[in-house]
């Protein structure tokens, strides 16, 4: 994951080579905890965080959104009581990119970084 959160997301047109079968195998072990999910024919990660409250998976729902800024990157995030899903793909490609696999292990750097700052 290190190696991941280090990078930044590229720019994506709608001709940007999605992830083929060997980038998966690569990537997806770095990010492990997200599951791969097919929703009208789109390949994407998902992922659902768990928090002891509404305050505290609201205050991530933030940090992401704020994340997703920076990069020029965004997710799909739905937010209840005691927890968060994330969904992440490349709305230009319909379709997952290398920028999916950085987001997801930044987003997963985040929730440690919440974890530690409440536990």
């Amino acid at each position: 994951m290190a190696a991941l959160t280090q990078e930044k997301c590229v720019a994506c047109r709608a001709d940007a080579p999605h992830v083929t079968e060997g980038d998966i195998a690569e990537l997806h072990p770095e990010v492990s905890e997200w599951k791969l999910i097919t929703e009208e024919g789109i390949r994407k990660l998902d992922r659902v965080f768990r928090f002891p409250n509404f305050v505290q998976a609201l205050a991530f729902t933030h940090s992401v959104g704020d994340l997703a800024e920076a990069e020029g990157h965004h997710p799909r995030l739905v937010t209840e009581w005691g927890r968060v899903a994330v969904t992440w793909w490349t709305h230009k490609i319909r379709d997952l990119h290398r920028n999916d696999f950085i987001m997801a292990a930044k987003t997963d750097q985040l929730y440690q970084e919440h974890s530690q700052a409440k536990g």
